[in-house]
C-alpha cells in the first residue's frame, strides 16, 4: 500500500479543546467519529487520541483531543474535507462540542 512516493505526504494535524474541558463523554465521542475517517477514500493513516498531561515547559497539553490524518497530496486533503463523513462529523459532533480548534497542515 506504502509506495515510494511516500515523501510527499502531507500531514494534517487537529487539535481540539472542549467546550467542556475533561468531559470523557465528549472526548470519546470524537475520538470515535474521527476513526470513521479512514473509510474516506484517500485517506492512509488516522490516528487519533486524548492529549498526555506533561509538565514540561515546552509541551502544550491544553487541548483535549488531537486528531492526524495522513493523505497522499493536497487534492486527496481537499476531498476529504468535502467528503460527507467529514462534513457530518464536523457538524453532529465536533462543532457542538469543541470551543477551539487549531490545524497544521505539513508534507
Amino acid at each position: 500500500m506504502h509506495h515510494s512516493g511516500r515523501k510527499q505526504e502531507l500531514s494534517h494535524v487537529v487539535l481540539c479543546w472542549l467546550k467542556e474541558p475533561g468531559n470523557t463523554e465528549h472526548r470519546d465521542q470524537i475520538i470515535n467519529i474521527s476513526r470513521t475517517f479512514k473509510k474516506i477514500p484517500g485517506v492512509l493513516e488516522v490516528r487519533v487520541g486524548e492529549v498526555i498531561e506533561s509538565n514540561r515547559p515546552i509541551v502544550d497539553d491544553s487541548f483535549d483531543v488531537g486528531i492526524v490524518v495522513i493523505v497522499p497530496d493536497t487534492k486527496r486533503l481537499q476531498e476529504y474535507l468535502d467528503h460527507p463523513i467529514h462534513q457530518d462529523a464536523k457538524r453532529d459532533i465536533l462543532l457542538p462540542l469543541v470551543e477551539k480548534v487549531l490545524v497544521y497542515d505539513f508534507k
